[in-house]
Formats: structure tokens, C-alpha cells, sequence
């Protein structure tokens, strides 16, 4: 048996190394899965919250409409205020308890945690849609767009940019709370690890292997995502058609 720390290192890379790499593809997979059906859930509840109503609007619809912001705004505030652990606990047994749902740990998983994030992303994307200029409503207002047409066409594009780094940062803290997901037996990284762990009673040198997996996956997202961003961004040089501003970029590439 190994002697030293490096050796059990090395020992348990060797001999677990096919699951914790299992283990690191399933956290990934729920992660990425989730960080996106939760923007599409944040994104579809911000659109709703930040409609106008019209004056001339029935009271039928004035009402319906208030309903469906305090169901928002209570699911928001539960799932933000209560952890992820316990819902997960919640939710997995619950659901086979109250309505003998016989969800598999994977689909639990997906379900849970994209819920969570959309509660997170509701507000996120609350904040990017209301950061756009009012000016901007006003102008495609006034050449006769609709409010769905501004919404797609002028915010949107302006909001989902705005909000890129916090949508990235909800990516990376997925990766590390997929973690909690253990409970319900999920076969994360976490679970790989704490099985590898508890065979040889050596925590402390598996779970030095889980912090370097982890933090590859974190430190690899985040410069990508910092890529994505730049992209989105264009390059310094743009001229806008039409304009006499020349970028100062451009001034000096020609002096």
C-alpha cells in the first residue's frame, strides 16, 4: 500500500481515475443542462414581469395579470431563500411520496437544479432588461413596433449582453453545487469521490484530486466564457455605417 501523500495520489488517480472523470462528465452534463433551461425559465418569467399593462386593459386581465406576479415573485423567493440541498431532499422525495413519481436521480437532478437557476435568472435578466435605455422603447415605439418586436429585436439582444458575465458566474457555482445533488444519489463527482474515499478511508488525498477536477472545470469555463464575451463585444476598430465618428483605435493605426 502507498506510504506518502503523492503516493496515494497517485494510487487513487490510477486505480478510481475512470470515475472521477465519469463523475466530472456527470456534474458537467447537469451544469451546462441546467444553467440553460434555467436562463430560458428566467428569461421567459423577466419578459412577463417587466410587461406593461395597458390602461385600457380589462380588470379580468389587470387581475390575471397580478396573480401571475405573485406566483413569480413567491417562487422566486422560495427557491432564492431555502438551499438546494433541501429542496433537492424535498423535491425527489416528495414528489414519490405525495404523487408516486419515480423520478430516475439524473432527471431529479436536471429538474432541480434548473428550477433553482431560473429563480436566480429571473432576477438577473429582470435587471438586464431594465438597464436598457427607456429611450430605446420610446424611439421603436414611435416608428409603430410592437412591444414583442422592441423585445426581441432592441432588448433582448442589449439585456442577454449585459447579463452575460452573471449568466457564466451561474454556470460555474452549478458545477460546484451539483455537489448536494449526492443526497439523492446522484452520481456527480462528488458521489464518485466520496465512494472512492470511503474504501480506503483516505479522504483528505481523494478529495485533493476532487478540488483539482473541480477547479479545471471552473477555471476552463470562465476563460471561455471570457472568449465568448470578447466576441460578442466585436472588435475596437468598428465603425458605425453612416457615422463621422471614427473609433481613436483607428486614428492611430493611421498616423
Amino acid at each position: 500500500m502507498p506510504a506518502s501523500f503523492f503516493e496515494w495520489v497517485v494510487f487513487f488517480a490510477k486505480k478510481y481515475g475512470i470515475f472521477f472523470l465519469k463523475g466530472a462528465g456527470t456534474t458537467l452534463y447537469i451544469a451546462l443542462i441546467s444553467t440553460i433551461l434555467g436562463f430560458l425559465i428566467g428569461l421567459a418569467i423577466a419578459v412577463i414581469r417587466t410587461t406593461p399593462m395597458d390602461e385600457h386593459d380589462s380588470q379580468a386581465k389587470k387581475a390575471f395579470y397580478k396573480i401571475v406576479q405573485a406566483i413569480f415573485v413567491a417562487y422566486i423567493e422560495i427557491f432564492r431563500g431555502t438551499p438546494m440541498i433541501v429542496q433537492s431532499m424535498v423535491i425527489y422525495y416528495g414528489s414519490a411520496e405525495l404523487w408516486g413519481l419515480d423520478m430516475s436521480p439524473i432527471v431529479a437532478a436536471l429538474f432541480i437544479v434548473s428550477i433553482n437557476t431560473g429563480a436566480y435568472m429571473a432576477e438577473i435578466a429582470r435587471g438586464g432588461i431594465i438597464s436598457v435605455d427607456k429611450g430605446q422603447y420610446e424611439a421603436a415605439s414611435s416608428i409603430g413596433m410592437t412591444h414583442r418586436q422592441i423585445m426581441i429585436s432592441v432588448v433582448l439582444p442589449q439585456a442577454i449582453r449585459n447579463i452575460l458575465p452573471s449568466i457564466g458566474n451561474e454556470f460555474v457555482v452549478n458545477i460546484k453545487d451539483t455537489s448536494v445533488l449526492n443526497v439523492i444519489s446522484v452520481t456527480e463527482l462528488f458521489f464518485m469521490s466520496k465512494s472512492a474515499a470511503g474504501t480506503y478511508m483516505r479522504y483528505f488525498e481523494v478529495f485533493f484530486i476532487t478540488c483539482v477536477i473541480y477547479f479545471i472545470l471552473t477555471f476552463t469555463v470562465t476563460r471561455l466564457l471570457l472568449i465568448v464575451e470578447k466576441k460578442m463585444d466585436g472588435p475596437d476598430t468598428f465603425v458605425i455605417h453612416g457615422s463621422q465618428t471614427v473609433p481613436s483605435a483607428v486614428l492611430k493605426g493611421t498616423r
